[in-house]
């Protein structure tokens, strides 16, 4: 590829970044690397429709690093639930104090430095580096994936290796001077986030649509290359809504595995014994027992069926020797860091 080529696509997704691009965002309006990379964090994985009301509320709560540092993880999931993926909120905790552990509290603007933080890689460390202190990198996330691979004929799951290092290799020769990267790095993020969307692109209103060689070759919903299927795994767990009075029992997830930290259900396998398993976690017994509607979770690699069964306990329970169980007031699941399933399960119930 000719460097007049490589100027002009970088030349035509500034200028229709400048014009048509995304300019209301809350987190553009600042070269706080702080609050760029807060806002980077949120948007892995999560639409920009949802995040802006989470971002809002998080720079309220911690206007700056140190003061998420020094707020409890389970605070900081109070405020990320509802998000998902939630190891990116024990990452994001684990971040800021190191930053305020080794770097006195002055978040990095250059991508080498910020890719050595908890739950930030290449990609997300570059775009970070562009907006906070327009160094000249390039970003690989899903939207800049998209478009490279059409606009460059790239086949492939992007996220085979050899995919992803052809599609890196592009995208670096694609940068444009360092002057521009800032709308160019935003501008590749729209272009794909609005215009080159997974499905039914907007190839009429594409800035690159010219020279791209998917679309020249009728390949578009071809590229890129779906990743491979595979049959996720089915598990089944009876979750208990075990009540007394106005107070519900949760329990603390431990920190690994599924949900790690948050409030959830006391979970019990489906051919477990609910009287007995209620009677280990209250001290009483069980006055009524109905069983719920089944509803299921998709997560990465397997989906989760789970069984709610509603358990009304008229004495007072006992105290429990274990820590990680909690009895709180149905109203008051608005604030905890529940899961999105469990939280909607609690309002519907």
């Amino acid at each position: 590829m000719s460097d007049t080529v490589t100027d002009s696509f970088a030349s035509r997704v500034v200028r229709w970044q400048r014009t048509h691009g995304r300019h209301d965002l809350p987190w553009q309006q600042t070269r706080d690397a702080y609050r760029i990379w807060l806002s980077e964090i949120m948007l892995q994985q999560t639409q920009v429709a949802t995040v802006g009301r989470y971002y809002e509320r998080f720079i309220e709560a911690f206007p700056d690093v140190a003061s998420l540092a020094a707020a409890p993880v389970g605070r900081v999931l109070e405020l990320w639930s509802g998000l998902g993926y939630y190891r990116r909120a024990h990452h994001l905790h684990a971040a800021a104090r190191k930053v305020v552990g080794r770097f006195d509290g002055r978040f990095p603007t250059d991508s080498v430095t910020l890719a050595t933080l908890p739950g930030i890689g290449r990609s997300t460390a570059a775009a970070i580096a562009a907006f906070a202190s327009h160094e000249r990198c390039a970003i690989l996330e899903g939207n800049a994936k998209r478009v490279i691979a059409r606009h460059r004929g790239i086949e492939g799951w992007p996220g085979a290796p050899r995919v992803e290092a052809m599609l890196w290799r592009e995208a670096e020769r694609l940068l444009p001077a360092r002057n521009r990267i800032g709308a160019y790095t935003q501008g590749m993020m729209d272009l794909g986030a609005t215009i080159c969307t997974r499905a039914k692109p907007r190839c009429a209103a594409c800035p690159v649509a010219h020279d791209c060689v998917a679309r020249r070759e009728e390949r578009v919903d071809r590229l890129p290359t779906p990743r491979p299927r595979k049959v996720l795994r089915h598990r089944e767990v009876v979750v208990l809504l075990i009540e007394h009075g106005d107070r519900i029992l949760l329990e603390r997830r431990p920190p690994t595995g599924v949900w790690p930290g948050l409030l959830a259900l006391p979970e019990i396998g489906v051919d477990d014994d609910v009287q007995s398993a209620v009677a280990k976690r209250t001290g009483v017994d069980a006055a009524l027992i109905q069983h719920l509607s089944p509803i299921t979770h998709a997560f990465t690699h397997f989906v989760l069926e789970m069984r709610p069964t509603r358990v009304v306990i008229d004495a007072p329970p006992r105290p429990m020797a274990e820590s990680s169980f909690e009895w709180l007031a149905r109203k008051a699941n608005v604030c905890m860091a529940l899961p999105a399933p469990i939280r909607r399960l609690l309002e519907t119930d």
